[in-house]
């Protein structure tokens, strides 16, 4: 187009232009489309050098393709200028149409600012239209608006173009022409940002779903394969802690196939006594130690631990559950237990569990006349008999309304919501008919001499099978305890005098049987001090009680009957 008159163009030059806008619209990146636009300036529209000057996303304008002059491109391809000194130059000069010219004689200015910028020799002008070798020419570069026009839309970039090939400044055509090319321009990059931008977008979100499918199949793998127990449940609804999947470990704990495991909730599994603390089991980091029922029947301890987790960010959610074996630790720890509260040698509730159980039945109340009445009262949260004077209350009580509440003057010493039942005696020596909590004191007679005679083998024998009759003569619920040595303490809850007497005599008709010891028969006796508990008492003033009798009854026999044989 350098050599065309205005208004004659050749169709050749317009080809030219076509091609350019064409090629710029085909280019596979955006690096490729601004090199393009560069190129097409210099090819297609006459001019010897041509600058594409990007806006960064801070604004300020970098040159991001340079054609024409490889010398010029190596100088200032990648520098950046500021926003403000473009915005200068951007509002100097002439204006044609979008363009922004600044002849030589203005331009002198911008010569020392921070714009990357080359310079080209030449000799001054020699008529009017002559191309100055100082003169810029400026095509701005918008994004299209709502509108489609070249100027609606905000800047993304700048050509700058120097030295026409005819060496005269561009006319009404050459402007016409470079104006819509930087309009062509600008929809060429816009069109190629979006394009690298879905492209980084579909990349990232390839790499995201790779690490997404990496993810599921890693706690695939840690779920299925773990060494302990894992399960998926429902959260929220009907069907809240369904299993909806168990992991093989814990199959293999409860003995029960998946298939089967997806018919359950933990609910369904764990022991009727542990339902409480399963409820009370927080789903967000929450602990319990409990009892889950096997495929057979029988019952293992374990450890659960819940999380929440989610299919996606707005997904719905699910209840993770880690499922521990502590069967082994729950043994050791309930025999721990049992030894610190039982005797080593005949498994019977030792002192310290004996008086820990009395000690329950007691509380610090002291006994009344109507003893028996309060005790069914307060079991029922009734308010005790006599627990009121008769006097009247020193001043009567009205609320707002006039209405009189008599109020008695001392409140009770246990409220309406006291429902402990008060453990009381039957009185003198008569049965008149009282149920109370008997305390029966046994001491062996004549276990020294075993012992002295035979040796602790035999004595420990002896213990050991006196420990197995009193147990066995006692109904469930009652304690029967090793006190120490050859003292044995029976707690039978329920009992008149008369039953009392009786449970004593039965006893003591089982101990006398002949024992098997170390290879021969030995026979013992016992003697039996019956005690009462009643509120108001300690335990050891109850066992103390239940000692003095029975040794007021081993001095009543005779010595001869106090041992059987």
């Amino acid at each position: 187009m350098e050599t065309e008159s205005e208004p004659y163009v050749r169709l050749a030059s317009l080809r030219q232009l076509h091609q350019a806008m064409a090629d710029m619209n085909t280019a596979r990146s955006l690096a490729d489309t601004l090199q393009t636009v560069a190129d097409g300036v210099v090819h297609a529209l006459g001019y010897e050098m041509a600058a594409v000057n990007l806006v960064r996303p801070d604004g300020d304008l970098v040159v991001a393709a340079f054609a024409g002059n490889a010398a010029a491109e190596a100088l200032i391809t990648g520098r950046v200028g500021p926003r403000a000194s473009w915005d200068r130059r951007l509002n100097m000069g002439e204006r044609w149409g979008d363009l922004i010219f600044i002849p030589h004689t203005e331009g002198w200015v911008l010569d020392d600012d921070d714009v990357p910028q080359w310079y080209t020799d030449g000799p001054a002008p020699r008529f009017e239209d002559e191309w100055h070798p100082s003169d810029r020419l400026f095509a701005p570069m918008y994004a299209p608006g709502p509108q489609g026009g070249g100027t609606s839309g905000e800047l993304i970039g700048v050509l700058s173009v120097d030295r026409p090939r005819n060496g005269r400044r561009p006319g009404a055509w050459g402007r016409e022409a470079l104006q819509m090319y930087a309009f062509q321009a600008a929809i060429a990059i816009s069109n190629a940002r979006l394009r690298s931008n879905m492209q980084r977008a579909l990349v990232r979100l390839e790499r995201e779903q790779q690490a997404l499918r990496a993810s599921e199949e890693s706690f695939r793998q840690a779920f299925e394969y773990a060494p302990s127990g894992m399960a998926i449940a429902e959260m929220g609804g009907d069907q809240h802690g369904r299993i909806l999947r168990s992991n093989d470990a814990l199959c293999r704990l409860l003995g029960r196939p998946a298939s089967a495991m997806r018919r359950y909730s933990f609910s369904d599994l764990v022991h009727a006594d542990d339902i409480g603390t399963l409820l009370r089991t927080s789903a967000e980091g929450g602990r319990a130690e409990l009892r889950l029922r096997r495929r057979d029947g029988s019952y293992v301890w374990v450890s659960l631990r819940n999380s929440v987790v989610a299919d996606a960010a707005d997904g719905p959610r699910f209840l993770l559950t880690h499922v521990e074996d502590i069967e082994d630790r729950k043994r050791r720890e309930l025999a721990l237990a049992h030894r610190a509260s039982h005797d080593s040698l005949t498994g019977l509730p030792n002192s310290a569990e004996l008086r820990s159980r009395l000690s329950a039945r007691l509380c610090t109340r002291p006994q009344s006349a109507d003893s028996a009445v309060d005790a069914m009262d307060s079991a029922y949260g009734d308010t005790p008999h006599g627990a009121y004077t008769e006097a009247a209350p020193a001043d009567p009580v009205f609320d707002s309304g006039g209405h009189y509440f008599d109020f008695p003057p001392h409140p009770a010493p246990y409220g309406t919501h006291d429902h402990h039942v008060h453990a009381v005696a039957p009185e003198g020596d008569r049965d008149d008919g009282t149920k109370g909590l008997a305390v029966l004191f046994c001491d062996l007679d004549g276990f020294k001499s075993i012992n002295d005679r035979f040796g602790h083998n035999a004595g420990d024998a002896v213990l050991i099978e006196v420990a197995r009759r009193l147990s066995g003569g006692v109904r469930d619920g009652d304690t029967v305890a090793r006190l120490g040595g050859d003292e044995f303490v029976i707690l039978a809850d329920g009992l008149g005098r008369a039953d009392a007497a009786d449970l004593a005599v039965r006893l003591r008709n089982e101990i006398v049987q002949p024992i098997r010891a170390e290879g021969r028969a030995v026979r013992v006796g016992a003697s039996f001090g019956i005690g009462w508990a009643h509120c108001g008492m300690t335990a050891d003033e109850v066992l103390k009680s239940a000692d003095e009798r029975m040794y007021i009854e081993k001095r009543s026999r005779p010595k001869q009957h106090r041992r059987a044989g």
